[in-house]
């Protein structure tokens, strides 16, 4: 007796069989022969279609449980489907087995041909995507590619010294001044043309007189040797912004992203010259707390150099300039404009009293604000308008300083009094509201204000001004 093969099989018949009674496999397989011999004529007699291979074994899978015997019939089949259906209906005509009562239901009829027409669309979808990954470039990537080398092809010289630079340079009202060729070609391969090199460390003449020209933009690595090309250029050229790559990355290796952030994050050249504690000409001013150790990174700052010192020493050296910066590279990350260089106006500084010492008796209160101490508050909160930055006001309302307001919490705690009042430019928390009532700070203006339990504190929002 043949047996068809599971892989020539086209259709496979499902069905159940319910028997009133208990009866073994082969009594169910016999019965199915027995009953139907002769029903469908010659060409369907099961027992011939087995013989030839065009049905397959039969399969019957019982159990027994109450007396009564439950289990399901399948039978293989490579017959065209209508002579299928004919063999499924057959299977339905039996109602003994042996001396029982049985009733045999076709679920279905399942075509195998589904399963390997799936199979075969999911192989063919893997091939496809394959083939177009890696054999088939797509055609925006060709573009793309072909625009890249002809932008990489663009790098040209300028000026006597012959510089690498990009072909807009004329044509650009801001030139982006960067270290070397590869920097260059790495800003040409993103889509900026008007980059130029210095080409060591020393600023040329042709730089020189970019600068006196056009709006300039000094673009370094983010590494020692970028702090010193900054101070040799903001020393020699008329500088006009400062960036730098991400920390311990260099301009030719970084991303088309990083390089929009870092572009995006620039500072003025007067900010630049603040964080890093240098004169006009270049040099560490003797003041700084960082003029033995220069570096935009804060990790690398002594507990002597922290914000609220740097505050110290600037007011017992008569300097309201207060030198607490976030770093080069973690600067307006958000993509906003830099703000101005935040200092204390000459008239503040000269009106400015003494410093008072850390555990000295805070002065009185006053009582209200007077229209004009009120008008010239206004006038300090439309300067912090967009610096994310604090004012700090002594009993005679004359600024001692002013600094970030991530900074601001620890610089006040560490000056511990002689503080009269505060103006920032941002909200006014609950925080801030225990710390300045500890201290007894007089009033605090903001922006807007998230207080709603009474306090000591006078709060003042920009609208109440």
């Amino acid at each position: 007796m043949a047996k068809i093969s599971p892989v020539a099989a086209k259709y496979i018949i499902h069905s159940t069989i319910t028997i009133d009674g208990i009866v073994d496999r082969p009594d169910v397989i016999g019965a199915i022969f027995g009953q139907t011999e002769g029903l469908l004529g010659n060409d369907l007699e099961l027992r011939e279609l087995q013989r030839s291979g065009r049905i397959g074994r039969i399969e019957v899978n019982t159990n027994t449980n109450g007396g009564r015997t439950a289990g399901e019939i399948i039978i293989p089949s490579s017959l065209d489907k209508t002579e299928t259906a004919i063999v499924g209906a057959a299977m339905e005509i039996i109602q003994r087995i042996g001396p029982c009562n049985a009733k045999i239901h076709v679920d279905k009829i399942e075509d195998v041909r589904i399963s390997k027409r799936q199979f075969v669309i999911d192989r063919a979808k893997e091939l496809l995507r394959e083939l177009t990954e890696e054999t088939l470039p797509d055609s925006q990537e060709l573009a793309d590619e072909v625009a890249q080398s002809v932008r990489m092809m663009e790098v040209s010289e300028y000026g006597p010294e012959r510089l690498a630079s990009g072909p807009s340079i004329d044509e650009s009202e801001e030139v982006i001044v960067v270290e070397g060729r590869a920097d260059v070609l790495n800003l040409l391969k993103h889509g900026f043309k008007n980059a130029i090199a210095m080409n060591g460390t020393s600023c040329p003449q042709t730089i020189k007189d970019l600068s006196r020209k056009k709006s300039i933009t000094v673009f370094v690595d983010g590494d020692r040797g970028g702090d010193l090309n900054i101070r040799e250029l903001l020393s020699v050229a008329d500088i006009d912004f400062v960036c730098k790559a991400p920390d311990g990355k260099e301009v030719e290796e970084i991303t088309k992203k990083e390089i929009h952030k870092s572009l995006r994050g620039r500072i003025t050249a007067e900010q630049a010259r603040l964080d890093m504690g240098i004169d006009e000409q270049g040099a560490l001013r003797e003041d700084h707390p960082d003029q033995k150790q220069n570096s935009f990174n804060r990790s690398q700052r002594t507990p002597s150099q922290t914000p609220a010192r740097r505050f110290e020493n600037n007011r017992q050296n008569g300097n309201n300039t207060i030198a607490a910066r976030p770093a080069l590279n973690s600067k307006f990350a958000n993509g906003s404009a830099p703000s101005e260089k935040v200092v204390a106006s000459p008239e503040n500084k000269a009106a400015a009293t003494p410093f008072v010492p850390r555990g000295a008796t805070t002065p009185p209160p006053r009582k209200g604000l007077s229209p004009e101490e009120k008008k010239s508050l206004k006038k300090t909160m439309e300067d912090l308008v967009g610096t994310r930055g604090a004012c700090i006001f002594d009993p005679g309302l004359n600024i001692l300083g002013k600094v970030p307001l991530s900074e601001l919490s620890s610089t006040i705690k560490s000056l511990n009094g002689g503080i009269y009042g505060l103006a920032l430019d941002g909200a006014v928390d609950v925080d801030l509201l225990k710390l300045a009532e500890k201290l007894g700070v007089n009033f605090i203006v903001g922006t807007s204000a998230k207080i709603k339990e009474p306090s000591k504190v006078t709060i003042l929002t920009d609208d109440q001004l």
